[in-house]
């Protein structure tokens, strides 16, 4: 199956440092225009001048509305309303949007406040940089207009016009794909009022009031890419009695409002039992056996980590969860890897969990996160350790808020990944 081999054809690949990318998009036949998130057009090629009869001294450096206005002798052009909707999501979402049929009227050139009838299909396809924000919009179009004339000309091969039946049915369709677009739009309205009620309620079950007294902490959750804002990821931060603070992460299996149920129940109780025992281990000990008794936590993972600020010490025991890092300022590393134990309920008799503790110098940087952050289809842990640790090498010197955005940037997960994200930084 498939063409020939270079190999058996004397032909070799082309690589893609010798495709000329501008005169690739210049001789695209589809028109396109690159707008900037401003919506102010910064490219297009010569098909979208063809189409629309304009020069690139006219179009570059408009704002789009500027140079694409509604027909003013048109009571019902909605054409601005709708592409401005579209391109919108698109800033938001940062997803491609395929718009239905539009009737868009285009400017006539040198024919002051004249406008020509057109109809247009739409794509709007968003450009994300690296840190996973929109840098462009690439808005391509067909120009549909003769199609839509057609139906509205006689047929070939007979002499009248299209019957009453043929013109009602056009019009018919017409209608139900503007009903369409309409309903569409209500859809993604329910949706985005879906998700910011998630979204609010991942907020509640998150929230922890001892954080706002740590001024060196800071934290990241990023749901995974299509949920609707909760998961079963956790963070938490406690004061202890003394001068001392814990900080723990936890990732229930699954996604979804279950995973977030159980989530809320155990990170709750985490938080009481770190209060009340003495040690990361023995919290977990109590984690351990309430879990046993809550539907869906079995297998869920943890670290919980209580640091000792007048002893620059950090105690820490983890239930099966990717080990934390301890960043030192010059950009080398320590894995706290030395007390790991089983995922919660993994073992069929309750036992002790282990617990290490070691020393740190003041500017030291705590890094614990679920796995979602590092974990990538078809690699190895020791891989993804190494991207994780070798990003936090670059980062050593940042605050603790630019250290977290940095991470997520370098790692290609500022937008979300596959799997949910919970990120604390705690410079000591």
């Amino acid at each position: 199956m498939g063409g020939p081999s270079p190999e058996r054809t004397g032909r070799q690949p082309v690589a893609s440092e010798q495709i000329e990318y501008a005169a690739l998009f210049a001789a695209t036949p589809s028109p396109y225009l690159v707008l900037g998130t401003d919506l102010v057009i910064v490219d297009v090629n010569q098909a979208y001048l063809e189409a629309t009869a304009q020069t690139r001294e006219d179009l570059i450096g408009q704002y789009l509305f500027d140079a694409f206005p509604d027909n003013p002798a048109d009571p019902d052009a909605d054409g601005v309303e709708n592409l401005s909707a579209s391109l919108h999501r698109v800033l938001t979402t940062r997803k491609r949007d395929t718009m239905a049929l539009q009737k868009y009227d285009i400017p006539i050139p040198h024919r002051l406040g004249e406008f020509e009838e057109r109809w247009w299909s739409p794509i709007n396809t968003p450009v994300l940089g690296p840190d996973g924000k929109v840098t462009l919009i690439i808005h391509r179009v067909e120009d549909v207009t003769a199609f839509v004339h057609s139906r509205r000309s006689r047929h070939p091969g007979q002499g009248g016009a299209l019957s009453e039946r043929a013109e009602a049915m056009e019009g018919e369709l017409y209608a139900r794909a503007r009903e369409l677009q309409l309903l569409n739009e209500e859809l993604r309205k329910a949706h985005a009022r879906e998700r910011q009620v998630a979204l609010t309620l991942q907020e509640a079950m998150l929230h922890s009031p001892d954080l706002a007294r740590h001024q060196d902490v800071a934290v990241r959750y990023l749901p995974a890419t299509g949920s609707l804002n909760v998961c079963g990821d956790w963070y938490d931060v406690a004061d202890l009695p003394g001068d001392g603070f814990a900080v723990a992460v936890g990732d229930v299996v699954g996604h979804g409002l279950e995973a977030a149920t159980v989530m809320g129940m155990l990170r709750s109780a985490l938080s009481a039992a770190t209060r009340a025992v003495d040690g990361p281990a023995k919290a977990l000990e109590v984690l351990g056996l309430y879990a046993r008794s809550v539907e869906g936590a079995l297998a869920t993972t943890a670290v919980n980590v209580m640091i000792d600020i007048s002893n620059t010490r950090v105690t820490y025991s983890s239930a099966g969860h990717p080990p934390p890092v301890l960043l030192h300022a010059d950009g080398s590393h320590e894995l706290l890897d030395q007390a790991t134990d089983p995922p919660l309920g993994a073992r069929p008799e309750h036992a002790a969990r282990p617990q290490q503790e070691l020393h740190c110098t003041p500017g030291d940087t705590l890094v614990l996160y679920t796995d979602g952050l590092i974990e990538r289809r078809g690699e190895d842990i020791d891989t993804s350790l190494a991207r994780l640790t070798d990003a936090l090498a670059q980062c050593s010197r940042l605050s603790p808020e630019h250290l977290a955005d940095a991470l997520l940037a370098r790692l290609g997960v500022s937008g979300g990944a596959r799997d949910d994200i919970a990120l604390v930084v705690v410079r000591l």
